[in-house]
């Protein structure tokens, strides 16, 4: 099959979080299998062009104009990239935001994506390369989507394109307001509601198949605590057989502590001497007193992800004797709050506010434990990744958590980390003060982490389902 993938990030060229990384080793496990896949991405800020691109130049019909762009293409780890290149939509000092950790949004996003979709669509209908498949990834890709069903689609050789949104977080609508809508987003006025267009829900609607990124956060959808504004319009895909969670998998090849240049010593499953290398190393780079259990969290600072739960329980976990240690950028207030706890306790609190690749990976190596509280979670890939590096983690049993992490506790022959329910800071102490007890038993947590590190999170089961998924919509169409 041929299939086309729109989204506003792939990694290593864009990335806020777990979509890129997504994108990428979906499409490259697609082009394993011997599907050609192309990528849709924005030219941002700061993408520069691969060796051996082709450029188009490109006319884009938008409302009652045009719009003209350059689409660059260059073949990249298993699948072609396309940059879409405009720089007054594009070139921007965030991807998303006029002030980067701070908001608000830009007002125009609605029309810079419908930019990017109709982009995709119309080199299709000029190179005749019309996929079987046009993939979206969250309302970014929403407009490429209703761009094909409301305009396209009339062509004979949009006939049959089989469309799938994925919604990697339910979270993020896409809200455009009914007054801007007829100049941003170029649809019929029938589409939306009287005060504003919702391109997640809109986009749900006109799709032949939704997708969420792991089967309990498709569950929770489904039940309404996820998924506000869309729950009516999920429960009527199910009803009608399309809708599926499909849950996310991990690069081995990316992620594997036996190669990891980034590290100061590797190890495998084999051979966890190098681990307590990175330990040490980790310690000492981060300014943590190695005697006692290191936990480690790196994420986007979001309410999402539980950062109010980590810092409220933050005192008691030091007072248990734990070592904490958070990378990551976003929310202001959450990081100064942060911060001012590590200035309290420097040698048991690190908090690190930037995007560091290579710490990152360094801190997944040398922790022992690794924490994802998070109040909701469509997959999370953090898990997996603390799991390949012998990081058991501490997870809320939400959404994708629940799907890959076994509580070493209540499954004592197959656990391969631990869990906790309520979104409630003396929950996350309970389940951090069993993994200090497992920690303590060296012959137990050996255990532990041999399982978590033996689990296949690779994704050659997930690109089956998605391919068996993709045949179903065609047969349908």
């Amino acid at each position: 099959m041929h299939i086309a993938m729109v989204a506003s990030e792939c990694e290593p060229y864009a990335k806020t979080g777990g979509l890129a990384d997504v994108v990428d080793a979906l499409s490259r496990a697609l082009g394993e299998l011997g599907h050609e896949v192309d990528v849709y991405l924005p030219r941002y800020r700061g993408i520069e062009l691969l060796p051996n691109t082709d450029s188009l130049e490109l006319e884009v019909p938008m409302g009652t104009g045009i719009v003209h762009v350059a689409l660059h293409s260059a073949r990249a780890r298993g699948y072609r990239l396309r940059l879409v290149d405009h720089g007054y939509s594009f070139d921007r000092s965030d991807y998303y935001v006029v002030e980067p950790g701070v908001g608000p949004d830009y007002p125009d996003n609605g029309w810079r994506f419908t930019l990017l979709g109709r982009a995709a669509l119309e080199a299709m209908r000029v190179e005749n390369r019309v996929p079987d498949v046009l993939h979206g990834h969250d309302w970014e890709a929403a407009p490429a989507i209703l761009g094909l069903v409301h305009g396209y689609r009339s062509l004979a050789a949009f006939s049959k394109v089989a469309t799938v949104l994925t919604c990697h977080n339910l979270a993020y609508h896409g809200w455009v307001p009914r007054s801007d809508a007829a100049l941003q987003l170029d649809l019929p006025e029938s589409v939306g509601g009287p005060d504003a267009v919702d391109l997640l829900r809109e986009g749900l609607i006109a799709t032949d198949l939704a997708t969420t990124v792991s089967r309990t956060f498709a569950r929770e959808a489904l039940e309404g605590s996820v998924s506000e504004g869309v729950t009516d319009v999920l429960r009527a895909g199910a009803a009608a057989g399309r809708y599926l969670g499909i849950i996310n998998g991990l690069d081995n090849d990316l992620w594997d502590p036996a190669t990891d240049t980034d590290l100061p010593a590797r190890f495998s499953a084999a051979d966890l001497a190098g681990k307590q290398t990175c330990r040490s190393e980790l310690c000492t780079e981060l300014g943590l007193d190695p005697n006692g259990p290191v936990l480690a969290m790196v994420s986007r600072l979001d309410p999402q992800k539980g950062f109010d739960l980590l810092a409220d329980a933050m005192p008691e976990l030091i007072r248990m004797g734990a070592r904490v240690c958070i990378l990551g950028t976003g929310d202001k207030r959450m990081i100064e709050h942060l911060k001012w706890l590590s200035g309290e306790h420097p040698a048991r609190l690190a908090v690190v506010d930037r995007f560091d690749r290579a710490l990152a990976r360094r801190m997944y190596a040398g922790a022992d434990s690794f924490l994802m509280p998070s109040r909701f979670e469509p997959c999370g890939q953090s898990q997996m990744i603390a799991m390949r590096y012998g990081t058991p983690p501490i997870v809320r049993f939400t959404g994708g958590l629940v799907d890959t992490v076994i509580d070493a506790d209540y499954q004592p022959e197959t656990g391969t980390g631990f869990g906790f329910g309520p979104a409630q800071p003396a929950a996350l102490v309970e389940a951090v003060g069993r993994a200090m007890a497992a920690f303590a038993d060296r012959d137990r947590w050996a255990a532990i982490q041999q399982r978590a590190m033996a689990t296949d999170f690779s994704w050659r089961g997930p690109a089956h389902e998605y391919v068996a998924a993709y045949r179903r919509m065609l047969d349908l169409r």
